[in-house]
């Protein structure tokens, strides 16, 4: 019955090209949203921590590949605040990357703290994000050459290349107001947040 559930999925899955500047093109499937978008196209090498990885303020804008084979098998948490207003299982208040790319996502996931799948929530946060396609080859394109533009499009939709590093990415991901943790400590620390982490 799993393997019927996961043979049905492929079938529903829509495909999407990834595009980099340099002129080579990846074709994958697609698990997030159907949003053509483009970005710098970075890496990482994490074995765990996606849900993390996807949240950190420091990917903003950009294109995000995951090295580590198989992606969403533990789904994604809840949206649980602690005692300061701040989202105990994510690193920002909201998804920063531009899309994701992984070799290999997982129809069934997981986990005693998740609420959702991963494919759930990105889609419900317009993030596209592709599958089945060789994340090693783009990496080492990556190591080689150095973080480049990359771009998905679905269908016959054609976007140009974007480059967030032209935008005010600091402004984008910073509080707009003052945030007062703590007020009766004693000892008080300014923080200026340019993009700071949950963590």
């Amino acid at each position: 019955p799993i393997m019927s559930s996961i043979m049905a999925d492929l079938k529903q899955c829509p495909t999407a090209s990834f595009t980099l500047e340099d002129g080579r093109t990846f074709t994958g499937l697609s698990f997030g949203a159907e949003n053509s978008i483009s970005g710098e196209v970075v890496f990482n090498t994490g074995m765990v921590g996606y849900p993390e990885s996807l949240t950190d303020p420091s990917y903003r804008g950009q294109i995000l590949v995951l090295t580590y084979p198989l992606i969403g098998n533990y789904g994604v948490p809840d949206d649980k605040k602690d005692e300061f207003g701040l989202l105990k299982n994510f690193e920002g208040k909201e998804i920063h990357v531009s899309a994701l790319i992984v070799a290999d996502y997982s129809h069934n996931h997981s986990h005693w703290a998740s609420t959702r799948s991963l494919s759930t929530w990105l889609k419900k946060n317009g993030i596209p994000a592709l599958y089945s396609l060789d994340t090693r080859q783009l990496t080492k394109i990556i190591r080689e050459k150095g973080a480049m533009l990359g771009k998905i499009e679905f269908g016959n939709e054609t976007i140009p290349f974007d480059d967030p590093n032209k935008r005010n990415l600091v402004a984008e991901v910073s509080r707009k107001d003052v945030l007062d943790l703590n007020k009766d400590a004693p000892i008080k620390i300014i923080a200026v947040d340019c993009g700071i982490k949950y963590n």
